[in-house]
């Protein structure tokens, strides 16, 4: 079905549903008032001479308790649902003189669909878009003053009460970059079109009161101290959990319809471009998931934020527009004008962006400082790369140090405390008489705490530590690093270092064991509220979320043991190319920190590293470094 009738079907079951929901508040209103209505009836009928007697009396004064008990409770519940701030999307805010030629574009796009504007236009740092109801009061923006010599129309009033109800469009930032105007206005289409069926009033009230809901639901979960509000919002979470699962179905029902309705009106503006429009949105996913958990994601564990990730992402496709055949023909499309040209100040709303997606992502502070400042893409390999190398390095000795591991005597620069490649490559390699590293099911024999000194010709493997997030990146082909909490269970982790060698499952304990203590010294605070945004007239939404709870959308999970180790492994390997073979660190938008040796990238020192770790056999990397020119007895400059 589709046209016209496509869309009366699809916009008929939302409002069938709408109402489904409405009867479901029209229950609960009713289930509230029967004992005030009972104890109306026995009133009555002891004030007429028919209800007399001790029995009744008591009875009148029971429900009467009971009916003033649970209008309170019900006017209580009620307020707390009207009241609660609905959850919003943390969003940089678009204003209008900022982007008139977005705004033009979207109101043309909603004239053509005949439906109402979207009152206002917001970036997300996610490859997705939608329609935000904002009309909560807690959400609006400050009462604007009027002036004597305001000459508006006598239709001025009502227009403005249109745009204040009408939801803010949501775009996600990477579509504005990288896809053309066409394209963008071809994926906007259906999103902008379901503003006709959310003007609806029963639709809109449905969804007012499921977003109460889910708002007082929040409130009830907070944490109290005081005994009687913790009864108060057990009652509460109780009472708006009952009526949400029983909107739930039908709620379900609503939302598809509106979205059938919009899908349908949609069809008629540019459907063919968005049939080729749709092919771009998985691709800036599956670059903008790539540059941020490969590029940013090290960045920021270094306190550095990129402020420029929405370029970022437009030199990832193009890269993979380079190397992948099926994504021929995508470059091409550079050349026509690029949907971020709407904007006035691209660049500032980048750099709003990429804060919101670091406080997002990574839980970083809301404003720069000394610990937490941007980063340019052209100073990325010397401060981010070069130095997560340094500073992984730096810790691998100083876990060496812990477990009591000798430096090797000769081999030195006078002057030096001598940290080398060798070092670590002696520690590792397995003597022929050495055994293999014990299986989980092994009691512990070892070193215990990874932090006290061990004798390293005792090469037990205790249970490692809960994985940490570091301050490395995947680089070289090694595995991705990943990101979460550290409260990881230990019998993964020892699973993971089963297969290693005892000394490696030893370091990697360690390492673990040091990041953990790191991260819970410099894990950033994340709660405030910012102050100043990164540019004028461009910052994320803070009044409009909370952000105690940060990060909101962890990257990754913990790092595994052996991740852990050869990550710090390749980033001392790294270091010793560095300082003795003239590479230098670059930067590969695709996979992250890389290793550059006469400016060609080196993509073959994982399986290397990884045979060390697994195996204890330093052969295959002894091997590279002897190609590239590498001298692991060297002296390297650490952090």
């Amino acid at each position: 079905m589709t046209g016209i009738g496509g869309v009366e079907m699809g916009a008929l079951a939302a409002r069938t549903r709408a109402l489904a929901v409405l009867r479901v508040r029209s229950r609960a209103v009713a289930v509230a008032l029967l004992p005030a209505a009972a104890a109306v009836i026995l009133l009555v009928g002891g004030s007429t001479g028919h209800l007399v007697g001790g029995g009744w009396d008591v009875l009148r004064r029971v429900v009467s308790v009971l009916a003033l008990c649970v209008l309170l409770a019900a006017a209580g519940v009620a307020l707390v649902v009207a009241r609660s701030r609905p959850a919003v999307t943390p969003t940089v805010t678009v204003a209008e003189e900022s982007a008139p030629d977005l705004y033009r574009m979207v109101r043309d796009l909603a004239d053509r669909l005949d439906v109402p504007a979207p009152s206002a236009i917001a970036l997300t740092p996610d490859c997705d878009s939608w329609l935000e109801d904002r009309a909560h009061p807690r959400h609006g923006p400050p009462p604007v003053d009027r002036h004597d010599d305001d000459l508006s129309g006598p239709g001025e009033p009502a227009r403005r009460r249109s745009a204040a109800a009408a939801p803010v469009l949501v775009i996600g930032s990477p579509f504005l970059w990288w896809m053309r105007v066409g394209e963008l206005r071809a994926v906007l289409a259906p999103v902008v079109a379901g503003t006709g069926p959310s003007a609806h009033p029963d639709i809109a009230a449905a969804r007012r009161f499921i977003r109460g809901l889910d708002a007082a639901v929040a409130v009830a979960s907070a944490d109290r101290r005081d005994p009687l509000s913790r009864v108060a919002c057990a009652g509460l979470g109780w009472v708006s959990r009952l009526l949400l699962r029983g909107c739930r179905e039908h709620a379900t029902g609503m939302e598809r319809g509106v979205a059938t309705a919009a899908a349908e009106r949609a069809q008629a503006v540019d459907y063919g471009l968005r049939i080729v429009a749709q092919e771009q949105v998985g691709l800036a996913y599956a670059g903008w998931d790539r540059l941020l958990t490969r590029v940013a994601l090290p960045a920021w564990r270094m306190g550095r934020w990129p402020s420029r990730l929405d370029v970022g992402v437009v030199a990832a496709l193009t890269e993979l527009s380079r190397r992948d055949r099926l994504a021929e023909g995508f470059a091409s499309r550079l050349g026509e004008r690029p949907a971020c040209d709407l904007l006035e100040e691209p660049g500032t709303m980048d750099e709003a962006v990429s804060l919101l997606a670091a406080r997002l992502f990574h839980g970083g502070p809301a404003e720069t400082g000394p610990d937490w400042s941007p980063v340019g893409w052209g100073e990325y390999p010397e401060e981010v790369v070069d130095r997560t190398w340094r500073t992984d390095a730096a810790r691998l000795h100083r876990v060496l140090d812990t477990l009591g591991v000798r430096r090797p005597a000769g081999g030195t620069a006078p002057g030096t405390d001598g940290p080398t490649l060798a070092r670590v490559l002696d520690h590792l390699t397995i003597p022929d008489t050495e055994p293999p590293a014990p299986s989980p099911t092994d009691p512990p024999t070892g070193y215990g705490d990874p932090g006290t000194p061990g004798d390293p010709g005792t090469p037990d493997a205790p249970a490692p530590g809960a994985g940490a997030q570091a301050g490395y990146g995947d680089d070289l082909g090694a595995p991705p690093p990943r990101y979460g909490d550290h409260d990881a269970p230990d019998d993964e982790d020892e699973d993971d270092l089963a297969g290693t060698t005892a000394r490696g499952a030893a370091l990697a304990a360690g390492l673990s064991a040091q990041l953990a203590r790191e991260e819970a010294r410099a894990r950033p605070d994340g709660a405030g509220v910012p102050s100043s945004s990164p540019g004028a007239g461009a910052g994320p939404d803070a009044a409009l979320w909370d952000g105690r709870a940060l990060p909101l959308l962890p990257l990754q999970p913990p790092r595994t043991g052996r991740e852990i180790l050869t990550a710090h492994i390749t980033a001392m390997v790294c270091c010793a190319a560095m300082d003795t073979a003239g590479a230098a660190p670059g930067l590969d938008w695709l996979d992250g920190p890389s290793l550059l040796v006469d400016g060609a990238r080196t993509a073959d020192l994982a399986p290397s590293v990884l045979s060390l770790v697994e195996t204890g056999d330093p052969g295959p990397l002894r091997a590279w470094m002897t190609d590239l020119g590498i001298r692991p007895e060297k002296p390297v400059r650490l952090v």
